[in-house]
């Protein structure tokens, strides 16, 4: 399948302000996001992996203010932005849903896999 644009590379910095983006889990509308963190793109479902509600307080706001995880506005959950592994919070030691990206010309992509499709028009 093919790669899919988020947003130009400049737009993430370390630490920042995540980009979502539309995409289809399974049969449901969503939302994925991508950060920049220790140089590196990252993506994930925007949904906790404790109850199924979006991560960010404002849009695009995922990293707590000491820049070190992802955190739930909803319940305090922090995840490594790494991995997503859930590290503190109600899921502890669960993690969040990743999405295949990667970086080419100044672009980021995401790559859908059986279970995170384009958005269904």
């Amino acid at each position: 399948m093919k790669s899919i644009a988020i947003c130009q590379s400049q737009e993430l910095i370390n630490g920042g302000k995540g980009v979502r983006f539309p995409l289809t889990a399974g049969s449901d509308d969503a939302v994925g996001f991508v950060i920049r963190y220790a140089d590196e793109v990252h993506a994930y479902l925007n949904r906790c992996a404790h109850v199924p509600v979006e991560l960010d307080w404002n849009p695009g706001e995922f990293i707590e203010s000491s820049g070190l995880f992802i955190m739930c506005a909803t319940h305090g959950a922090i995840y490594q932005p790494e991995t997503g592994y859930c590290s503190g919070g109600p899921c502890r030691g669960s993690r969040l849903r990743k999405i295949e990206v990667s970086e080419s010309d100044g672009t980021v992509y995401w790559h859908p896999d059986d279970y995170i499709q384009p958005v269904i028009a």
